[in-house]
């Protein structure tokens, strides 16, 4: 059976543990998921410095497995290590970030984020950008409060997002991305409140590898 590795740029394990649960429900026992954590990054990403720094350890974690996997996701939205994973593994690397504003942008359609980290908010901008997406780019809305007190409620997390889906919409979205791997969880629960298309960025870079790996 084909392996995913999914890499994990924060250090929660416990993080770990729900996107690998999340990704294999989406693999109906196609293929096999494998998480690997990174040890040398905070608990949460939420500021740029930390982004940039994670990039090293997820190249390191993918060269180390690749001979053992047959696809590798990255599990934070700016991507880090990714494009740099994909020039020196003769593997398919998706990032998450990549993966969400491809599905939403399809079609010509527009698309906001919600998100819960203020701080990453320019470095969501360039990947629209980066991805020629800019046009139908409709901008990042945000949860209030606190993102660690946030974090730790899961129903008031997904509350808080619905609201920053909610202004996204508002501004002319016609998809929207729930920004980040940590809020998978959330975002299974958000589909239902809408009827514009929730993107979920773990279930659609799991589809968009499957696809590459033609299984």
């Amino acid at each position: 059976m084909p392996r995913i590795l999914l890499i994990n740029p924060n250090s929660s394990a416990a993080t770990t543990a729900m996107m690998v649960s999340i990704a294999a429900a989406c693999c109906t026992g196609r293929v096999e998921v494998v998480g690997a954590t990174a040890t040398r990054a905070p608990a949460m990403i939420v500021d740029p410095e930390a982004l940039a720094a994670s990039a090293a350890e997820v190249v390191e974690i993918g060269r180390a497995h690749v001979g053992a996997c047959d696809g590798i996701i990255v599990a934070a939205f700016g991507d880090p290590g990714a494009a740099e994973l994909r020039r020196l593994c003769a593997r398919p690397v998706i990032g998450i970030g990549e993966a969400s504003m491809h599905a939403a942008g399809q079609g010509g359609r527009r698309f906001g984020v919600a998100t819960v980290t203020p701080a990453l908010v320019a470095g969501i901008a360039d990947l629209a950008d980066r991805l020629q997406l800019s046009a139908q780019f409709t901008g990042t809305r945000l949860t209030p409060g606190d993102v660690a007190a946030l974090a730790a409620d899961p129903a008031r997390l997904a509350a808080a997002l619905a609201e920053a889906t909610r202004a996204c919409i508002s501004d002319g979205a016609e998809a929207v991305i729930i920004g980040g791997g940590p809020l998978a969880q959330a975002a299974d629960q958000l589909q239902p409140q809408f009827t514009v298309p929730i993107i979920k960025p773990i279930a659609t870079a799991v589809d968009q590898l499957l696809d590459r790996l033609a299984v």
